[in-house]
């Protein structure tokens, strides 16, 4: 939907608000300066979101009554992080979140269970450890992603040097976030200065909805690519960078009953070379700012754009606003997605350490202390934590000299640095839901753990025990831990109910398809155990559960993989 076709339409309330407060201000800065307040008002919760915070409650105590929290994520570029700043995000955590630092998909730390009077000192000190949370969410350009693994190749280091200048070059200007977290000042919404500012890329009103960025390099696909709005998939030669495949329009979120919202897979468009880089992210920017859909926001994301106005129409608009044509795409092949565990040689020689967390959260508790050992590690070195898009966390740069040190720290809180998750925890995802996401129709993270036990029961029973089978949960169809990318899906649909989705593959280059639409939790097990037993016994040699899925169940009910 351009802007003559927005005119005649009733733009959302959302759409209305930013045009009012350009600056995204709202009366953050009044309300956190207020010591009786202990909620934002309805806009401000519109306008908090830019500033990387969400207004929530405890669903766990609605019986006696809300307790109003926010939960307040990070912009981290890549998810590199010092061990400085991991210092930092830890005493955040203890100090004013609920002693758990959550790893996001999106490679960053969310802080959960925060109460009002803590926001303001917590944000700040984010950003004097030069991290920010400004854009990390709200409609602009969220953080971007960047391959965390250091083994492969000297490339990854350009590569990352081009994520954080893209992340820089696409970010939001307004002075609200510097003036309400920095210097804890409101600002005055009727100086024709905030009253008619104008973002330089944003324009007044922002983008429609969301827009998601990411980095890769073939033949990893461990960000999921393709299920970005802009997808920059790098182009290596000799270990040197000489490009980017330029993928565009792709998004996981969806609503329930509305076949209007699916999923989708990025197309690539074309390839240009490094020095045009900002101008080609700008642009694609650009097209989902002229033409997203501002009247309906489920309908809003680039991906609809794509879908609907079509590829050459889509490649044409680029090219028109970054000034030059795209060249055609070079050959690229992805052949799995996933993190690496243990200890890797990097290419400098030196070591760095894939941990699995559970469903990304970083905490204490009876079956090991990883907070507490990371938070020793980061004191005693001079490594770097870089964040990974499915949730867990490299040690990175660790010298040889270090290592048995960083090993003992581990062992000594219980941390494994072998042998760490079984086959179907290792490749399993799941957002945060109940009880902080006020989304959230069914559990996820706390529910999960739980499922993959029964169904590694049941792979025991069929002859699958130890197989890998990638599978992803979501509280709701928003799909932020990406299940509509997954082998095996679970999107939850009403409490105690899910959706079951199969058919992803393992290069996460293919969205799977709805199987079950409404299963009780007591029944996913046995509505799985046949599905398992007939895979174990009619797969074809090597074929994984995500492939024979589509060959077999999607044929059966008349549709053709892809």
């Amino acid at each position: 939907m351009n802007t003559v076709e927005t005119s005649k339409a009733k733009l959302s309330h959302n759409e209305v608000i930013k045009e009012a407060v350009p600056t995204l201000a709202g009366s953050i800065a009044a309300t956190l300066a207020d010591p009786n307040a202990d909620r934002f008002s309805d806009d401000d919760q519109q306008f908090i979101k830019f500033h990387g915070i969400y207004q929530q409650d405890d669903r766990d105590l609605r019986k006696t009554g809300k307790k109003y929290i926010v939960m307040v994520r990070g912009r981290i570029p890549g998810g590199v992080m010092s061990s400085a700043q991991w210092c930092v995000f830890d005493d955040l955590a203890d100090q004013y979140g609920n002693k758990t630092l959550r790893i996001t998909t999106r490679q960053s730390i969310q802080f959960h269970g925060v109460v009002l009077a803590g926001l303001g000192p917590l944000v700040k000190r984010i950003n004097d450890s030069l991290l920010s949370t400004l854009a990390a969410c709200g409609d602009v350009n969220r953080n971007v992603l960047a391959p965390p693994t250091p083994a492969y190749t000297r490339a990854r280091e350009e590569v990352f040097a081009d994520c954080v200048r893209v992340a820089d070059a696409l970010a939001p200007k307004t002075h609200a976030y510097h003036s309400i977290w920095v210097e804890g000042v409101q600002l005055d919404l009727n100086d024709p200065a905030n009253k008619d500012f104008v973002d330089p890329l944003y324009g007044k009103t922002y983008l429609p909805r969301k827009f998601k960025t990411a980095f890769v390099i073939p033949p990893l696909n461990d960000l999921d690519v393709l299920t970005n709005d802009l997808g920059l998939i790098a182009v290596v030669e000799g270990d040197r960078l000489v490009g980017y495949n330029l993928a565009v329009g792709g998004g996981m979120g969806r609503s329930h009953g509305n076949e209007a919202t699916y999923p989708r897979m990025a197309d690539v468009v074309g390839f240009f070379t490094p020095d045009r880089l900002i101008a080609v992210a700008e642009a694609v920017l650009k097209v989902h700012r002229d033409f997203g859909d501002r009247a309906d926001r489920k309908h809003a994301r680039l991906k609809y754009v794509v879908q609907e106005r079509g590829v050459e129409w889509t490649r044409a608009q680029i090219e028109e606003r970054a000034g030059f044509k795209l060249e055609p795409a070079r050959p690229f092949v992805f052949t799995k997605q996933g993190d690496l565990y243990g200890w890797h040689r990097q290419v400098d020689g030196r070591w760095f350490l894939g941990l699995w967390v559970e469903s990304g959260r970083v905490k204490d508790n009876g079956q090991g202390r990883m907070k507490a050992a990371l938070r020793k590690i980061a004191e005693r070195f001079p490594v770097e934590f870089r964040l990974t898009a499915n949730q867990n966390v490299l040690v990175a740069n660790v010298t040889e000299a270090d290592r048995p040190a960083v090993a003992t720290i581990l062992a000594e809180h219980g941390v494994k640095t072998e042998n760490q998750a079984t086959a179907l925890q290792g490749a399993s995802m799941a957002c945060p839901s109940m009880p902080t996401c006020g989304l959230g129709l069914a559990e996820s993270e706390r529910y999960l753990p739980g499922l993959l036990t029964r169904l590694e029961a049941v792979c025991s029973e069929v002859g699958l025990g130890g197989e890998e089978i990638i599978i992803r949960m979501t509280g709701c169809p928003n799909g932020c831990a990406r299940p509509y990318a997954a082998e095996l899906g679970f999107v939850g649909k009403a409490p105690g109910r899910y959706q079951i989705w199969l058919g992803g593959n393992e290069a996460s280059t293919r969205v799977n398809r709805l199987w079950k639409d409404n299963v009780k939790d007591p029944d996913i097990v046995t509505e799985l155990r046949p599905v398992l037993a007939r895979y174990a016994s009619d797969r074809q040699p090597g074929e994984r559960f995500g492939d024979w899925s589509a060959r077999v169940l999607w044929n059966e009910a008349g549709a053709v993989a892809v």
